[in-house]
């Protein structure tokens, strides 16, 4: 069992107190991985702020949100795959897509199965993309700053996902509708 603290806007260290409170407003709740998070307020600025800029990118929302439930996806994160999952949904992704994506299956939308096949692609070999992973990618109609941009999905993933698989964060009840398990 974590030992790691599900922090709220009252219980958090002073420094993350202001995150807190901005996503509560944002989101209508505090989702409990910004809560563990909290316990490192550095954790917590880095992971919104890198959020923040990785909404600036050239890919569309529903590429974003692609991208972030493909890694999580194979990163087994219940949490994140379940938070991006409305993600997919708000992007208006079909379900259909939504649910290849979390069977770790190529979407039918071409722009999506590229997006989801490469940032696999990355996280699987550590960003030692090879070059018909690459081409393959840029075949489909991305630019070669996209390429780039994946990496940021891949190390928003890394900061989220690895937090939810140390601190064991529990999905919030907004989230249940949209939860996913991992195959054992």
């Amino acid at each position: 069992m974590s030992q790691f603290p599900l922090h709220d806007i009252a219980s958090a260290p002073e420094d993350a107190k202001a995150r807190l409170e901005g996503a509560q407003q944002k989101m209508g709740f505090i989702p409990h991985v910004f809560g563990k998070m909290a316990e490192a307020p550095a954790l917590l600025e880095a992971y919104m702020t890198l959020d923040e800029i990785y909404s600036r990118t050239s890919l569309t929302p529903a590429q974003q949100q692609t991208a972030l439930v493909a890694v999580s996806v194979d990163n087994r994160c219940e949490f994140c795959v379940a938070a991006h999952t409305g993600g997919l949904q708000q992007a208006d992704v079909s379900q259909g897509d939504i649910n290849r994506l979390r069977e770790q299956s190529a979407p039918e939308d071409p722009k999506l199965a590229a997006v989801a096949r490469f940032a696999r692609h990355l996280n699987a070999t550590r960003g030692w993309a090879e070059q018909s992973e690459i081409q393959a990618f840029l075949d489909a109609g991305f630019e070669q700053r996209q390429i780039l941009e994946l990496v940021i999905a891949c190390a928003l993933k890394t900061l989220s996902n690895y937090t939810n698989h140390i601190a064991e964060t529990p999905l919030n009840e907004e989230l249940k509708p949209l939860a996913w398990q991992a195959a054992p």
